[in-house]
């Protein structure tokens, strides 16, 4: 038994609340299960210097957990003077993660920042920044648009992930803390809509798994993306 009580093969409860902010170009709150992230997209006419006079826009994010996000206070990373090595690995990834979802040539010489800021965590928190952050991207963009500043829509399809491990023996869907702490194996998929992989993460905590076993963690984040997609379309739609 899981310790929530779910199927293997389920996920925990989705929600994302859009426009929640009154001055980002795009922003949401995605809720997945006990993890809560804000995500807000900014839209600013400059690209980063490497990307002038070429015609490219660029998809960038940051990321960061609110001081109160776990059970004990963490430090601001700010008043440490530097993120943390998991921070800005996780900002890379949720930034390649949306690029590969989006037509930079379409874009336009223009940036979108994506911040996502964990408000709670329970588990899972870069995959519900990578989700979430596709939705604020997804408005952002329809204000573009809708403005006339971009013609062809440039995102491509939807970027969403998911993680799956093997807790207690068994392949387990959308790991909670409980079970990310526990998992032997913890593996983060992030994927198109269509199903195309965009990043593995997978790595054994302790013992090793097998490829049936990998092709298992597969086959949940599939279903796992699916329906996060379906809910990114009703919140956009």
């Amino acid at each position: 038994m899981r310790p929530s009580g779910r199927a293997l093969d389920q996920m925990r409860d989705i929600s994302i609340e859009t426009d929640v902010t009154r001055h980002a170009e795009g922003s949401c709150l995605i809720r997945c299960g006990d993890t809560h992230v804000l995500c807000t997209a900014s839209l600013e006419e400059r690209v980063p210097p490497f990307l002038r006079g070429g015609g490219q826009g660029w998809v960038t994010a940051e990321y960061g957990m609110l001081p109160r996000a776990t059970t004990t206070r963490m430090r601001r990373e700010a008043a440490a003077g530097k993120q943390s090595g998991r921070t800005q690995e996780i900002q890379r990834l949720i930034g390649r993660s949306l690029r590969a979802g989006i037509d930079r040539n379409a874009l336009g010489e223009r940036q979108i920042t994506v911040d996502c800021d964990v408000l709670q965590a329970d588990g899972g928190t870069r995959c519900a920044a990578i989700t979430g952050g596709w939705v604020a991207l997804r408005l952002a963009v329809n204000k573009l648009m809708k403005a006339g500043d971009v013609i062809t829509d440039p995102l491509t399809d939807h970027v969403a992930a998911v993680s799956c491990g093997v807790y207690a023996g068994q392949p387990v869907l959308d790991l909670d803390y409980p079970e990310d702490s526990q998992a032997g194996t913890d593996a983060n998929f992030v994927m198109t809509g269509a199903g195309s992989m965009i990043e593995v993460q997978a790595s054994a905590e302790g013992s090793t798994f097998s490829k049936g076993e990998f092709g298992e963690l597969l086959a949940l984040a599939e279903k796992g993306v699916a329906e996060l997609v379906a809910a990114q379309k009703a919140a956009t739609a």
